[in-house]
């Protein structure tokens, strides 16, 4: 069986940038793009027992763990032996990849200040929204006329900064922060070198040289037409410090308002 790592975090936190710094590594086999190898799985683990030959003769648990190796095994058509797939819904389904591979999966957390993941999201809303209107809710058409209401939205439970942090809150809550690498947004822009060399102690694998200097985004993602936040998943191809623009973007009242939120940061999460 292949070796697989698992990429989930929170959005605009640097998932991207890493694995298109982790492809340059020629061992490696990264997902070109937000992968639904766990919706898959989900999907299969979901109608296994709803099946009729199951329903009539039993449920074969050790057979649903061959076909669901065998999906994880199959789904990125690749000859390298190590597989880094980067999905949102990883850190819920973490039980799930226990019983499939029956040991603790390794899954890096990409992680930042929620006030600067929610401002970094203002921004391309500015950037993009003379051109065309981001697509909301219907019911959120009067909320997201402003800063402070578009924050609300984003942070939403079922909304991508909300949905994220609270799997991330969750997975800590459900003891799992032994089988997570929570890497800041900001180690990872200002000290690249340092940062990747936890990440393949991490992982245990072979240090590699990579160039900070030139990352080529070999990862496609469909910005305008799946997601409809143009520039989404664009990189810088230096790897650079990124200044916090929080303050200056939101405001002192909604940097408060989300300030202290980085639950990762207390001593009993971290991860060692």
């Amino acid at each position: 069986m292949r070796t697989h790592y698992y990429i989930s975090g929170l959005p605009r936190s640097g998932s991207t940038l890493l694995c298109n710094i982790l492809a340059q590594n020629p061992k490696f086999y990264v997902s070109p793009a937000t992968s639904g190898c766990h919706d898959v799985l989900f999907g299969i683990r979901n109608q296994w027992d709803r099946l009729i030959e199951h329903q009539a003769e039993g449920i074969d648990y050790e057979q649903l763990r061959c076909v669901l190796r065998a999906a994880m095994e199959s789904y990125h058509l690749t000859e390298r032996q190590v597989v880094i797939d980067k999905g949102r819904g990883w850190l819920s389904l973490i039980e799930m990849l226990e019983f499939i591979k029956g040991e603790k999966p390794k899954i890096i957390v990409p992680v930042r200040n929620v006030s600067e993941i929610l401002a970094s999201f203002e921004q391309l809303w500015r950037k993009s929204t003379g051109q065309s209107q981001w697509s909301f809710e219907s019911a959120d058409y009067f909320k997201a006329q402003t800063i402070e209401g578009r924050c609300d939205i984003w942070a939403g439970s079922g909304q991508p900064v909300g949905l994220a942090y609270n799997r991330v809150k969750d997975a800590i809550a459900r003891g799992h922060q032994d089988c997570m690498l929570f890497v800041e947004f900001d180690d990872l822009t200002s000290q690249p070198a340092s940062t990747m060399r936890r990440i393949y102690e991490f992982l245990g694998e072979q240090p590699y040289e990579h160039n900070f200097l030139n990352v080529e985004q070999v990862s496609k993602e469909d910005d305008v037409n799946v997601h409809r936040i143009p520039g989404l998943h664009s990189i810088r191809p230096t790897v650079a410090p990124v200044p916090h623009k929080a303050l200056e973007v939101l405001g002192p009242h909604l940097v408060q308002k989300y300030g202290n939120a980085e639950i990762w940061r207390h001593p009993q999460t971290q991860v060692t």
